[in-house]
């Protein structure tokens, strides 16, 4: 009976959007959430209305406070492959369906279900000659002009924030990463869209929890 009683009132929740499921909101799904989002993933389906429509309030909430998608890195820090963040549009997409009343809209304009696959597995072309580990004790200096490939976090508790800045030897600063609110179910190594040169001289800090670490992936040229 309750479940008849939440069907009956969605039913009758008024529609004030023209943006539906099939058309719009699907496709956004589709690209950032299905890889984990699906049957067998890492999280409950949310592949088809029926599956995501009874979770509609709780995912406004969830992409407005940009906690999913998850992927911990805070925007505007640096371009990240891969990044599967919400753009503001897609935020702005998924917020006006909910709120005007979640519609599913006609089948026809259905895209088709992606291939189910989960997350990708972050790959570079020259595979890195070396690490560096950096805890936030530590005082790093490089040695030699370095590539900085990517960067992953290392013995970082959950809740945790961790910063990791090269401070190079003309006194510019280059944030690498800013990690905020980690979980560790969300381990990744985050790989730079551009590598980064960092010169001979350059300083590496860390600034997080005792026993917190950064691992840097890195080729020298």
């Amino acid at each position: 009976m309750g479940l008849l009683g939440a069907a009956a009132a969605r039913a009758h929740e008024p529609i004030t959007t023209k943006l539906t499921w099939t058309q719009e909101i699907s496709r956004i799904v589709y690209k950032r959430c299905a890889s984990c989002h699906r049957e067998g993933g890492a999280a409950f389906s949310l592949l088809s209305y029926e599956d995501a429509r009874p979770w509609a309030k709780a995912i406004r909430e969830e992409v407005l406070e940009r906690r999913m998608p998850p992927w911990g890195a805070v925007e505007g820090i640096r371009a990240y492959r891969d990044d599967p963040s919400l753009t503001p549009i897609e935020i702005e997409s998924i917020v006006s369906w909910v709120e005007g009343g979640a519609p599913e809209g006609d089948g026809i304009y259905l895209p088709a279900t992606p291939s189910l696959h989960g997350p990708e597995t972050n790959t570079q072309a020259g595979a890195p000659v070396s690490e560096i580990v950096v805890g936030s004790a530590d005082l790093v200096t490089l040695r030699e002009t370095t590539m900085a490939l990517a960067v992953a976090p290392r013995d970082l508790a959950d809740g945790a924030t961790m910063e990791v800045s090269a401070y190079e030897p003309d006194g510019s600063i280059d944030h690498l990463i800013w990690l905020r609110n980690y979980r560790n179910a969300w381990a990744r190594a985050y790989w730079f869209r551009e590598p980064l040169r960092l010169p001979a001289g350059t300083r590496l800090v860390v600034d997080a929890p005792a026993h917190g670490a950064a691992v840097l992936s890195v080729s020298r040229r």
